[in-house]
């Protein structure tokens, strides 16, 4: 059997490096012998992640457009044409049969060198709204993954797989209960507990929600496990000193995050597509509040898709310093609505992506 060897390409957040990652660990499952090298974006966070779960990463120097200073934009063309060549560098010296975009900048030069040199490539879409550098690449790619029905729009229909997203395994393998999973953050588990995420840095508008209504938290019959995110940690520590508030647990950074969905009756998150996978999967009532501030709006889009099956709440950007606390604390009191949102979510799961999406990258990689 010929050894295996795949290119994994794409980044910038959190939402497109989860998936990378789960997929080059379901190829590894299936074909142990299988090499594979990620190439991501210099600067970017999966030049840090790729490498702690354990794969070789090469970084290109390229970034997306400035589209407030047109001028500027020279020295991006010049990036892109240098990654690029870059790009083909490294296709040439490591031979891959089969080349897998997940979506961000680095994917764009890797897969359109790998296609022009005739390797055949996968592209996998996590959102319900196809991002540019994926919709640029569906006419060279071979297959293209989807998480959502409905992409026709966006993609060659013969081409679509409905896949889902890959999700960390480690959040659908947590053996924790939720009453020790409410004792890891030193709460009490007689009570109903809201969780509020705002991502790996943290969102401004979920953060001005709780800090606008302290009063609510306090008087609230539920408690509150708050990750603040990185960014804004020392500043929130700075406006919530000398209060005390028993019922609330503040934190930058939750590195479990299945003990802490365990933990919660309900969840406050943007409507990041990974996000939203783990919530489907794990059957999660959750209220999103989609980020305004992603490329064509696709968080809203991802959190209507929901929403509009009554499997979670919408709450616009806009309002949500205003009204969010208020229904998070009404929504987490009824029994029979929390229970409705959970069993709704879980119609939408679609299990085993990664492991769909690796027999497809194998299969393509053998032509």
């Amino acid at each position: 059997m010929e050894e295996l060897r795949v290119i994994i390409s794409g980044g910038g957040t959190g939402g497109h490096i989860f998936p990378a990652v789960s997929i080059a660990n379901a190829v590894k499952a299936l074909r142990p012998d299988a090499k594979i090298l990620f190439v991501g974006a210099l600067g970017r966070m999966e030049m840090q992640r790729v490498p702690a779960a354990g794969y070789e990463i090469k970084g290109l120097p390229i970034c997306g457009f400035d589209r407030k200073n047109l001028l500027k934009n020279f020295k991006v063309l010049y990036k892109i044409w240098k990654s690029q060549r870059m790009a083909k560098q490294i296709i040439k010296d490591f031979k891959p049969q089969v080349a897998v975009g997940v979506g961000g900048y680095a994917s764009g030069p890797t897969l359109n060198k790998a296609a022009a040199m005739g390797i055949p490539c996968l592209i996998q879409e996590q959102n319900s709204y196809a991002g540019v550098t994926n919709k640029l690449l569906a006419k060279k790619a071979a297959k293209i993954c989807v998480a959502y029905e409905g992409m026709e729009r966006f993609f060659p229909a013969d081409k679509i797989i409905l896949t889902g997203n890959p999700v960390r395994q480690a959040l659908l393998d947590t053996k924790i209960s939720r009453e020790d999973a409410i004792k890891t953050f030193g709460l009490d588990p007689a009570k109903k507990t809201i969780l509020l995420v705002g991502g790996s840095l943290g969102a401004r508008t979920v953060n001005e929600s709780v800090l606008q209504h302290l009063d609510l938290v306090k008087a609230a019959d539920a408690q509150f496990i708050w990750q603040t995110g990185k960014y804004y940690s020392a500043e929130i520590a700075k406006r919530l000193k000398g209060q005390n508030i028993p019922n609330l647990v503040v934190t930058d950074f939750i590195t479990d995050m299945g003990a802490a969905y365990k933990a919660a009756d309900l969840v406050i998150s943007r409507a990041g597509a990974s996000s939203i996978s783990e919530f489907c999967l794990i059957g999660k009532p959750v209220i999103l509040v989609p980020s305004p501030n992603v490329a064509e709006d696709h968080q809203t889009k991802n959190a209507l898709a929901l929403a509009n099956r009554d499997a979670a709440i919408y709450v616009k950007d806009a309002d949500a310093p205003a009204t969010l606390l208020e229904l998070a604390i009404k929504t987490v009191a009824d029994a029979q609505k929390l229970q409705s949102l959970s069993e709704n979510v879980l119609k939408l799961a679609l299990p085993d992506s990664a492991d769909i999406i690796a027999k497809e990258v194998i299969k393509l990689a053998g032509k």
